[in-house]
């Protein structure tokens, strides 16, 4: 059977889904109407890493619905994505780098995506003309790099993946191209079954541009005998892959499974690129944002128990001024500074701000000074 045939026997209903977990009668009608908002799609090769017998099993958490997600707390775009979007389809929002969100559709849909309002639902943020969005890049000669991302663009066909790459490869200022994708995690069959893919991402990667595999794996369970043969054989094909993580409650809340998911991850062969902040994503923050003073302890306590290769991760808060670091906790105040920032004078600044220990997000923080400060002006 073909990787294509395999997904169309991906879990979307209830009825399937009892094959694999157990569904508490009173809770059925409850889960449809949070599949009727936010579609549900299972790979059968990620449904069956969860523990049937473990209720608050970690796969479990990240896939299947919940009634968590009935909780409306938060926003649908945590990161001014709206703001940032320069084509339908293509964002820039910091001076390096363009986004392409090249799907709404992914091989799995995660419970926590911060793209919710779009990913597996009809929408108009997604490309429409490639072409503009490569003349867009091509007339923009600061970008260095372009991050193929969406839904999963590794669900596209190969043929259309191609036509991506020949067009990005012909821009002279294009260092790199990098694709974001879960595929390694819950479908690693695309890459293991797919020669051709893997063939064309290597000439590519040898003979026009480096091309980066940025994964996302949250939890040592994921990582399988079936997910290292695709990523050795993404790296055999001379692909760099980084992983980015999520900070989950209930699924890697604890240092020593964020510690053990890195050690994994290096003898992998992956890079720990980014643990970040939850976001606060509406039908998603309720169920799975720590609130910062734990998330700052966990994460410094994870580091404890790595090498340095481990603990060469950032652990970064994903907001609408930037990517923003966060450095650590002395007193009542936490210390953060801009590893990104759309505002290219916010570039590598510290900033502090006032300890709340219920807040999982910048704009729930308040300045030390007298007059609370709105984030974009910073507090030395």
């Amino acid at each position: 059977m073909s990787w294509t045939e395999e997904l169309k026997n991906n879990i979307e209903t209830i009825d399937q889904l009892k094959e694999y977990v157990d569904i508490p009668h009173d809770q059925e009608k409850r889960l449809k109407r949070v599949i009727d908002v936010h579609p549900m799609s299972i790979t059968r090769y990620y449904a069956s890493l969860i523990n049937k017998n473990d209720p608050n099993d970690p796969i479990r958490e990240m896939i299947v619905p919940s009634t968590a997600e009935l909780d409306l707390s938060g926003t649908y775009d945590t990161s001014g994505e709206k703001f940032n979007t320069v084509l339908t389809g293509v964002q820039h929002k910091y001076k390096q780098t363009a986004l392409i969100l090249s799907t709404n559709r992914c091989t799995a849909y995660c419970r926590f995506c911060f793209r919710k309002r779009l990913v597996g639902k009809p929408s108009h943020e997604v490309i429409e003309q490639f072409k503009e969005a490569v003349k867009y890049v091509s007339d923009h000669e600061e970008i260095t790099n372009v991050l193929i991302s969406g839904g999963d663009p590794f669900i596209l066909d190969t043929k259309i993946i191609k036509v991506f790459l020949d067009e990005l490869a012909d821009i002279d200022h294009l260092d790199f191209i990098r694709f974001g994708t879960r595929v390694p995690v819950v479908f690693p069959q695309r890459i293991i079954e797919d020669d051709v893919l893997v063939r064309m991402l290597s000439e590519y990667s040898e003979k026009q541009r480096q091309i980066f595999i940025v994964t996302h794996f949250n939890h040592p369970n994921e990582l399988t005998a079936e997910a290292k043969t695709a990523v050795l054989t993404l790296r055999k094909a001379g692909l760099v892959i980084n992983n980015q993580t999520v900070l989950f409650k209930g699924v890697n809340s604890n240092p020593e499974t964020l510690a053990e998911l890195m050690h994994k991850l290096l003898r992998m062969g992956i890079n720990p690129y980014y643990v970040f902040q939850c976001r606060p994503v509406k039908r998603v923050k309720k169920h799975f944002q720590i609130p910062l003073v734990q998330a700052v302890e966990i994460v410094e306590k994870a580091r404890s128990y790595l090498d340095g290769h481990g603990k060469r991760f950032r652990f970064i808060m994903s907001h609408k001024t930037g990517k923003i670091e966060i450095i650590g906790i002395i007193g009542d105040k936490i210390y953060l500074k801009y590893h990104q920032a759309k505002d290219p004078k916010n570039m590598g600044r510290f900033f502090k701000r006032k300890i709340n220990p219920h807040a999982g997000w910048l704009d729930e923080l308040e300045s030390d000074r007298k007059h609370p400060q709105n984030p974009e002006q910073l507090s030395n």
